[in-house]
């Protein structure tokens, strides 16, 4: 069936082959274009066949899905919300606690109360997510650790890439930082990004820096969103920077809402958009504070 690229755009019969006309029924099972979802086929040949037809409205419509996936504004920040008190995390990370034993990270400020109940009652100290007793040593510590890079558990390998990182072994830190990435830990694209990005344990390379980049924005990671809006910014695509820094604005982050504040100067920015973006920041903001937070904050232990 003969179908020009434009017709494909318009109207599309996704019942039938887009190239042989063949209708979908009894042993004939027909597949999506993996890239655009806008015409099926009944097999390889087929879609070879029709890619010099298809592939201008494919490209197209290609970048139009994946536009409204990273521009789509995420519920909250890949810091999530603390499974004691249901707030939203600071993005501040030496506000909240990462625990090895279930590798839950908890605010300081149910930290903090815990604490405070525990030595009133002459507790022993556990976890305040999964109960398990404190170690009493630093080996034990390690070993419960393991035991979640073991099981597979994402945030306890991406900790674990850190810890070699640390060490200067970047190579390992990369294997541990890319399979905690294959198992959906947006903090281990970031790192991945900026290990592509500044060549650091693996060979310089913009094009995984940006995949790398791209997947921690989606993942709610204001600082990759920021790093994404900065690229494009120096590519001279200014409405696509805008949009990335006032998504990265509303989950929180300042950096982002500083790269407006210079764009507003530069009238990049419309001044509705830039209020509204500044509201939205300080209500993240407003949001991640507790009468406990503070009180935590006021005894030291944010500090």
């Amino acid at each position: 069936m003969a179908m020009s690229s434009e017709a494909e755009a318009i109207d599309v019969d996704d019942t039938c082959c887009a190239s042989c006309g063949v209708a979908e029924g009894g042993d004939i099972k027909l597949k999506n274009c993996t890239a655009c979802h806008l015409v099926k086929y009944c097999g390889v040949k087929c879609q070879k066949e029709h890619r010099p037809q298809h592939k201008r409205a494919c490209k197209k419509r290609a970048a139009e899905l994946h536009d409204e996936i990273i521009f789509k504004q995420p519920e909250s920040s890949h810091m999530g919300d603390c499974p004691i008190c249901c707030l939203p995390l600071s993005l501040d990370e030496g506000k909240s606690i990462m625990m090895a034993c279930c590798s839950q990270q908890i605010c300081k400020g149910c930290s903090y109360t815990n604490a405070m109940r525990e030595i009133e009652k002459n507790l022993g100290q556990r976890c305040l997510f999964c109960r398990y007793p404190k170690p009493e040593t630093q080996k034990d510590g390690e070993k419960n650790c393991m035991k979640r890079v073991e099981a597979n558990d994402p945030v306890a390998l991406r900790e674990f890439g850190n810890r070699r990182r640390n060490e200067g072994d970047y190579v390992s830190a990369i294997e541990y930082w890319t399979k905690a990435a294959e198992l959906g830990d947006s903090v281990a694209h970031y790192q991945l990004h900026c290990s592509y990005q500044d060549g650091e344990g693996v060979e310089k390379d913009m094009k995984k820096a940006i995949y790398h980049a791209e997947r921690a924005a989606i993942g709610g990671n204001p600082r990759a969103r920021f790093n994404l809006g900065y690229e494009e910014f120096g590519n001279h695509r200014i409405e696509r920077a805008i949009k990335h820094w006032v998504i990265a604005a509303k989950l929180g982050d300042d950096d982002s809402v500083e790269a407006l504040r210079k764009s507003y100067t530069l009238g990049l920015v419309q001044k509705e958009d830039f209020a509204a973006a500044l509201r939205a920041h300080k209500a993240a903001l407003d949001a991640t504070k507790s009468p406990q937070r503070e009180e935590a904050e006021q005894s030291g232990m944010m500090t």
